[in-house]
């Protein structure tokens, strides 16, 4: 398997468990979360404003501290980003919130 196919294997936040495929679309933009409870999945940021991707993101699990809180996750300031489709970037775990 090739890196565009085992990217394509990969779980997009918020995609239903029971979805046949709850992986990336090619012609969308994803954030790679990285490390905490949500690490491994991939955030659709398509037709996100620099700005937003910028603010990072506090995003609803099960799986925080607090069921049913928030984890937190934010680019580091600085590091690289692709424009286009497929993986742009990656935020990074910060914490959680109720």
């Amino acid at each position: 398997m090739n890196g565009d196919e085992q990217l394509l294997n990969r779980r997009v936040y918020g995609a239903d468990h029971d979805d046949p495929y709850p992986g990336p679309l090619p012609h969308r933009t994803y954030a790679e979360l990285v490390g905490g409870p949500l690490d491994g999945l991939l955030l659709d940021i398509h037709g996100w404003r620099t700005e937003e991707v910028d603010d990072g993101v506090a995003l609803v699990t099960e799986l925080s501290r607090w069921p049913g809180g928030r984890a937190l996750y934010d680019p580091r300031p600085g590091e690289p980003r692709t424009s286009g489709p497929g993986v742009s970037c990656r935020f990074y775990y910060s914490g959680d919130t109720p």
